[in-house]
């Protein structure tokens, strides 16, 4: 037989393996995540490996599944339209802001569902401070990442609110992307220039363990009530290829989710091992999640309020018609805001 010949049997063969393959499913996936309690579900769903119990009853047998850890939202985005991880979490402005990028487009972002409904708060130590009218320009707002996390957004929601809205984004020039723990650990020395914290639980309850440390602002008075905190998106390229382990990693954050819910005490002590935190379970539960503000919920609430606020201020050129167009239709017949 001719070299030629060969080389084209040869790739035939591989067209052939190509074609057969099309509809197979990857048999790994990667989830991101921020540092805080908002992603607890996660660390459920690794104990319990729930995602490859599901995707081993969805028949694709098994699945390898990789944890990653991001400080704010941009990195993450990065990470996903770049195929390098497969599922990404984190506050309702960072789904919005790539929704809005990528809508129509073959890289098209939807959200799987929210992960939490909670709190967080502009913590400071400075006794001068009474509200955000009271910060001038030696203060400084640490914050996971300026202008895009969920806080950053919340926080121009306040000053939008304050001094009206032209003038959103008065306090942007104070802020400084800094990590939860490092913030944490930077507020309570007392040292540096950083003496305000826009924080995520479980950081911003050990802020407020220290004398002279208060709160300046509740996200829920900004919003106006409950709203979600974290939420979990993937590309529709993503679910479209994979939808027997798209499904998966929904039914296990079901599990999780269910299971937190039914022994929140439990669940404190596998997400403070999970994340070898230095704080009890004891002291995460009754800090935290004993509080009934604190909701561990699929539903998405009042995101709408961060999607419309983002246009009206032009951080967005587009807006979804409803809550709905953010999201995938697995959880549509959820109440959702």
């Amino acid at each position: 037989m001719s070299r030629a010949r060969t080389a084209i049997l040869f790739a035939l063969v591989l067209a052939g393996l190509g074609w057969r393959n099309a509809g197979a499913e990857i048999n790994e996936v990667r989830l991101a995540q921020q540092t805080s309690m908002g992603y607890m579900q996660f660390s459920i769903m690794d104990r319990f490996k729930l995602i490859e119990k599901y995707a081993k009853a969805a028949g694709i047998g098994e699945v390898k599944v990789f944890w990653d850890t991001f400080n704010g939202p941009n990195n993450m985005n990065d990470a996903l339209l770049a195929g390098r991880v497969d599922f990404v979490s984190g506050g309702v402005p960072g789904l919005v802001t790539l929704w809005e990028k990528t809508a129509g487009t073959p890289q098209e972002v939807r959200g799987v569902s929210a992960m939490s409904s909670q709190p967080f708060f502009l913590n400071t130590r400075d006794a001068g401070i009474k509200s955000i009218r009271d910060f001038s320009g030696k203060d400084k707002i640490a914050l996971p990442a300026v202008k895009v996390s969920v806080q950053a957004v919340t926080l121009q929601m306040a000053a939008a609110k304050e001094f009206g809205d032209a003038n959103f984004s008065r306090l942007d020039e104070l802020t400084v992307s800094v990590s939860p723990p490092d913030a944490t650990a930077a507020l309570l020395s007392g040292a540096g220039e950083i003496n305000n914290v826009f924080s995520v639980p479980p950081f911003q309850y050990q802020q407020l363990e220290k004398p002279g440390v208060r709160t300046v602002l509740n996200s829920f008075d900004v919003m106006g009530g409950p709203h979600t905190f974290t939420v979990i998106w993937t590309s529709k390229k993503f679910r479209d290829a994979n939808p027997k382990l798209y499904g998966a990693v929904f039914s296990a954050l079901q599990e999780a989710t269910d299971i937190l819910n039914k022994d929140r005490r439990a669940a404190a002590q596998i997400w403070a091992e999970s994340t070898k935190s230095k704080l009890t379970g004891e002291w995460l539960y009754d800090k935290i999640l004993a509080n009934p503000q604190v909701q561990y919920t699929l539903v998405p609430q009042n995101t709408m309020k961060y999607a419309d606020f983002m246009n009206k201020v032009g951080s967005t050129k587009k807006k979804p018609a409803s809550w709905k167009d953010l999201f995938f239709p697995e959880i549509h017949s959820a109440a959702g805001s």
